[in-house]
């Protein structure tokens, strides 16, 4: 309705509309705020899609203890493993969105929208960023039942006998199942996949011989390859690892184009309050710069970040598109 044309009568009926509507958001406004200036006023649940032991669980645990120390509540690791991740995902879309209930996603959470063909959320719509909480390089290792020494080795290796080299990665959607798969069309070879629930039991089946490489993240792996039970080939980044200088990269070794690192981040459910998820982001900025914490991480190979709200969801976006195209180019499949 156009105000200077119409009755006044209209008119009256159009400003008090106006004034309910501006009222409305008003209330809707404070509310958000008193939310945020309450919460939080009870323990809050963080979901972790995969076992202990594993990257996440690494990661989760001293950053969880630093905001519970800032929130004045528990942070309550809750460990909901298996389908790539998914399981836990999906409790968070259906939790209530009072920011009580939170997720650590992987990069996995951005593979998933294209691996699997049906998923029950969408990844886009039904998660409110937080935080993209730290960066993480993978690697490429070896048992030591390998006879490759060397990632040319392990080619020609793999050219000579397709499918009968073995790698493992945390489970179907994993960032190193993609890895391995890319390394695949790239090298031009053909190795087998066996998923696992975890990182955890990655390294046990490595250290039994049970597989014979995995693409995995740095913070799990490396420990076994400084005690000699486990062979570093190369990282899969675009630069060497800070915490491990003496690995190659990929490209160094003859393998160009790959460029993988894993990511961590939180998310809160759809509708949750702007102040609240604004407010968790700030205190995750606050705490990945504590030095404490900071030494703690880096001794992992973890790279903090601590992003805002929309950068995360930039991030996420970027990613389901770049994911997308591997996916479709190496001809990743759900085992």
């Amino acid at each position: 309705m156009n105000p200077l044309s119409c009755t006044a009568q209209q008119r009256r009926a159009w400003l008090l509309a106006s004034g309910l509507a501006f009222a409305a958001a008003a209330t809707l406004g404070h509310v958000g705020l008193a939310r945020a200036e309450t919460w939080p006023s009870r323990p809050i649940q963080l979901l972790i899609p995969y076992p202990p032991g594993g990257s996440a669980d690494l990661l989760a645990r001293p950053v969880a203890a630093k905001l519970q120390e800032r929130l004045g509540q528990p942070v309550v690791l809750d460990y909901r493993p298996g389908a790539g991740g998914t399981i836990a995902t999906q409790m968070l879309a259906r939790a209530k969105p009072d920011g009580n209930t939170l997720i650590m996603v992987l990069a996995a959470h951005a593979i998933n929208a294209s691996l699997y063909p049906k998923l029950p959320y969408d990844t886009r719509k039904d998660f409110a960023p937080v935080s993209l909480v730290a960066n993480l390089p993978m690697i490429l290792a070896g048992s030591t039942s390998l006879r490759a020494n060397t990632v040319p080795e392990l080619i020609a290796e793999a050219k000579a006998s397709p499918g009968k080299l073995t790698f493992a990665s945390a489970g179907n959607g994993n960032t190193g199942h993609l890895a391995g798969e890319l390394f695949d069309s790239v090298a031009g070879i053909k190795m087998t996949h066996v998923p696992y629930k975890g990182s955890a039991q990655v390294v046990t089946a490595m250290l039994s011989g049970e597989v014979q490489l995995t693409f995995d993240s740095i913070s799990t792996t490396l420990p076994h390859v400084r005690s000699g039970k486990v062979r570093a080939l190369a990282v899969t980044g675009a630069k060497r690892a800070a915490i491990a200088p003496d690995v190659p990269t990929l490209a160094e070794v003859g393998v160009p184009g790959i460029n993988i690192t894993g990511w961590y981040a939180v998310l809160a459910p759809a509708g949750t309050p702007a102040p609240v998820v604004d407010r968790l982001s700030r205190e995750i900025a606050t705490v990945l710069k504590e030095p404490e914490l900071k030494a703690n991480l880096a001794s992992n190979g973890y790279e903090p970040v601590g992003s805002t709200p929309d950068a995360l969801r930039s991030h996420i976006d970027a990613e389901i598109t770049r994911w997308s195209k591997v996916v479709k180019d190496s001809g990743a499949q759900v085992q």
